[in-house]
């Protein structure tokens, strides 16, 4: 990377991309279509045979981490939650959410060329061979294009990948880049034994050994009353990186594709030790979900993007049976499936 963290460009905003901020990366996905990647083990959670069950094709167990996405779930709704990490009900692809996952794989791929070849004709030549593998990993993907038989719908959208890719070369030089990282897995357990775990675009280390970093959306930048909503996820890696390498990253930085924007932001310990509170209590209410079986519906705007609508009494759908045993609540105090003070 720079030689200087500092070098990084400062954040703009623009409009779109806003959304409640206390919904975390998964509102704002719904609302920018940046993540693209759909929920899998590593967000699902794993383990826990005891009350297993066969629900939506998938066996149903209760959860065992917590990533990004599936802390900002719950914070948007917790039935929300519940259908994608326990029922495991099947979503259908989107075109902006296929997008993403087709941009971050060309800028992943970009890297593997010597920094001299790293130019945007370049990236933009990778994405005929990323969309190819993309179908061939995730066949499900092709039924978004299966009523475009002359693939004019698909070229249109092939044409704003490239235009992503290649608004990226405004807002960063990967020929000065030397990431230590891509695509990055990061698992950490806390004291209290709390898994957290997720995937970093990427990692930028300095010659001085500052940390940054970095992910990709292929959105538009919040607007500044929303930007801490956007930086949850990025402060919820920092935690990670800071519990695996005791080391506070010196950078985060968001890269807004759609809009042009850099939004940064250096974090201090005490901001990881309060996002540490704070999944510690949603960690807690989701275990007291998962034990009564009470997870209700937080209707938004972004019931919206929802593809559950069919199972959500808010649009008069009923549940499916509860896959896990449940006990009955202890009192009637804090309501559950609701994120406490943190």
């Amino acid at each position: 990377m720079d030689s200087s963290i500092e070098g990084a460009t400062e954040a703009g905003h623009g409009d779109g991309g806003e959304v409640d901020p206390v919904a975390g990366t998964a509102v704002q996905r719904a609302a920018d279509g940046s993540s693209g990647r759909p929920p899998g083990p590593a967000e699902a959670g794993a383990g826990g045979a005891a009350g297993a069950a066969v629900t939506g094709g998938a066996v149903a167990a209760p959860p065992a981490s917590l990533s990004p996405s599936r802390a900002g779930d719950f914070m948007q709704c917790p039935l929300l939650y519940r259908f994608r990490v326990i029922d495991r009900l099947p979503e259908k692809p989107s075109e902006a959410a296929t997008r993403g996952t087709l941009v971050h794989a060309v800028l992943e791929r970009l890297f593997d060329a010597p920094a001299a070849e790293r130019t945007a004709p370049r990236a933009k030549s990778l994405i005929p061979g990323q969309w190819d593998r993309l179908r061939e990993t995730r066949p499900e993907v092709v039924e978004l294009f299966a009523d475009d038989p002359r693939g004019e719908r698909l070229a249109r959208w092939l044409g704003e990948a490239e235009q992503l890719v290649e608004r990226w070369f405004t807002l960063e030089d990967p020929s000065r880049l030397e990431p230590a990282e891509r695509e990055m897995f990061v698992e950490a357990e806390l004291e209290s034994g709390l898994r957290l775990r997720g995937i970093i675009d990427r990692v930028d280390v300095a010659p001085t050994g500052e940390v940054r970093i970095v992910d990709y959306k292929t959105g538009k930048a919040p607007r500044p009353q929303y930007a801490e909503g956007a930086l949850f996820q990025m402060k919820f890696y920092a935690l990670v990186v800071w519990r695996l390498k005791q080391v506070v990253p010196r950078r985060l930085q968001l890269v807004y594709l759609g809009s042009g924007d850099v939004l940064t932001y250096d974090p201090v310990l005490a901001d990881l030790e309060r996002v540490e509170r704070k999944l510690l209590a949603l960690w807690e209410a989701i275990r007291q979900a998962t034990e009564t079986g009470d997870w209700r519906p937080r209707p938004t705007r972004l019931c919206g993007w929802c593809d559950h609508q069919a199972h959500c009494p808010e649009f008069g759908g009923t549940p499916p049976p509860y896959p896990l045993p449940v006990r009955a609540a202890e009192s009637a105090g804090v309501p559950q499936g609701r994120m406490g003070p943190g």
